[in-house]
């Protein structure tokens, strides 16, 4: 068994408001060093065997909205 983290995030140039509420925030409570913040989602899978362009179709597919988000891959325990 294989484990598939997806790393699902809102394409750079796009407004991230989450994120830009989230570094507000930190900063308010004295965390003066964070600058940005991104907010995306993490999607855990477990497959049988590890197929990269089977995975990228999933994430055009269903998983990531390619217009406006992008994604990266890691395989755990391959």
């Amino acid at each position: 068994m294989v484990t598939v983290r997806l790393y699902v995030t809102l394409k750079p140039s796009l407004l991230d408001s989450a994120g830009r509420t989230v570094a507000s925030s930190l900063q308010k409570l004295g965390f003066a060093e964070v600058e940005n913040a991104r907010i995306g989602k993490l999607i855990e899978l477990q497959v049988e065997s590890y197929d990269e362009e089977r995975v990228k179709s999933m994430c055009q597919q269903l998983l990531a909205n390619p217009v406006i988000e992008d994604y990266s891959m890691e395989v755990v325990g391959a």
